[in-house]
């Protein structure tokens, strides 16, 4: 999966759109990310062909303690999944928010909660590292 941003698409759309669909055909997906930050998260979720958004951190850090937040990104979600896509959470750095997104119905989350980042090869054996 690719990650594209709203101002990476910003600077050509249609051209962003029609290299997506080609690299798309080759088997790899791409993912919205920061979804819900930009004032264009809903028109690139419309024209772009992602397979899933990535709702920006700043609105899952404090879901368990404001209820502003859990409407946003309960809206969020809804929206996404309206349109068949699948949803990723980032910044889950505990188990109260995991459970929160759990009652969401989150497809997939990412953060400290989950795992801290590290190197390629601690998740590896050597004898499972692809050739170069």
């Amino acid at each position: 999966m690719f990650e594209i941003t709203e101002t990476a698409a910003l600077e050509n759309l249609p051209g962003a759109r029609i290299l997506m669909k080609e690299i798309k055909e080759l088997g790899c997906g791409f993912v919205l990310d920061d979804f819900g930050v930009g004032f264009s998260s809903f028109y690139y979720l419309r024209e772009l062909p992602v397979d899933a958004v990535k709702i920006d951190g700043s609105f899952i850090r404090n879901i368990t303690e404001n209820s502003d937040d859990r409407i946003l990104v309960n809206a969020l979600c809804n929206v996404a999944s309206g349109f068949g896509k699948k949803i990723t959470a980032e910044f889950v750095e505990n188990e109260q928010i995991f459970l929160q997104l759990k009652k969401m119905k989150i497809d997939y989350v990412q953060g400290y909660y989950i795992g801290k980042p590290a190197p390629y090869n601690n998740y590896f054996q050597q004898s499972e590292l692809p050739e170069r």
